[in-house]
């Protein structure tokens, strides 16, 4: 695959380096870690995989599917934005909406599975994910004009820190890998602090990307190796920052959003930093309510 852009930007004043992951043609950065998962699940001898996501994982667990050669069934919430449940089913995938987060869905993908003996794929539980996710920090340290200082990951399952901070962490450890999680949703924030994976029943995010209540302990682990900071941001902060994305031409989902939005929490370190544009699938009201009235959500 062509590598995605890094773009110099002087968004938040700052001189910034946006990794562009939301122009693959599924407009998010996902499709990496599901390929080289569904292409062991078809040489395993597969005829069908079963996952659950608020969108942008099941979009690409449809798109590598039909690559593959697998059926792909998808549990979402009964929350999940309809931009990403239309990926979905355009990549040909089964959905089947129930639950009222994503860890309620997963719940019920995964008994599905057990009951049809199908693979049961988890996002950010592969270790194949991860080594996907290294690909991208390989682009920026070839892309780079200079070796950035920081990145800062949008932080929901983890597993895209832990891809891209297992790649940092051995080719350029002087780089800080910094996780951004949204306040509402600080499970794997919790689950570092804390050296093991913790309970947490919040989950109340705009950011669906990072609308994560139970932390994956493969995720867990990784990051306390190779994360070197997190910060949690605020829905409003996240809102204002899909609208200073907007004002570039960018446009940017919550869980992409995050990264900027933690700009201002970071003037002890240096420029440049690189951000990770994860995705641009946001639903239309959703996203000009953020560009319009960030103030209606919750500091």
């Amino acid at each position: 695959m062509t590598p995605t852009p890094l773009e110099e930007s002087t968004l938040a004043g700052r001189r910034l380096l946006l990794k562009r992951e939301d122009l693959h043609e599924l407009g998010a950065f996902k499709w990496r870690g599901a390929l080289p998962v569904l292409e062991r699940y078809a040489t395993d001898g597969a005829h069908a995989v079963v996952t659950a996501s608020t969108g942008n994982h099941g979009a690409a667990t449809a798109w590598a599917a039909r690559r593959v050669g697998l059926h792909a069934i998808v549990y979402a919430p009964e929350t999940a934005s309809s931009a990403k449940l239309a990926l979905i089913e355009d990549g040909g995938a089964e959905i089947r909406q129930t639950g009222a987060d994503l860890d309620a869905a997963k719940e019920e993908g995964r008994a599905h599975a057990s009951q049809l003996g199908l693979p049961f794929f988890e996002d950010g539980a592969e270790a194949a994910q991860y080594d996907g996710y290294g690909g991208i920090a390989d682009e920026i340290l070839a892309q780079a004009p200079e070796r950035p200082a920081a990145i800062l990951v949008p932080l929901g399952n983890g597993a895209l820190l832990g891809g891209i901070g297992l790649t940092i962490t051995r080719d350029a450890p002087e780089v800080e890998r910094i996780g951004v999680a949204a306040k509402e949703a600080p499970v794997m924030v919790d689950s570092w602090n804390a050296g093991r994976a913790v309970g947490s029943e919040q989950s109340a995010t705009f950011a669906d990307g990072l609308a994560v209540r139970v932390a994956i302990p493969l995720a867990v682990e990784v990051l306390g190796e190779v994360a070197t900071r997190m910060i949690t941001v605020s829905e409003r902060r996240i809102a204002e920052a899909v609208g200073e994305y907007a004002s570039a031409g960018i446009r940017a989902e919550g869980a992409a959003a995050a990264a900027l939005a933690a700009v201002r929490d970071l003037e002890d370190i240096p420029d440049p930093l690189v951000l990770i544009v994860t995705g641009r699938n946001i639903d239309e009201e959703l996203f000009k309510r953020a560009c319009e009235h960030p103030d209606s959500f919750p500091d």
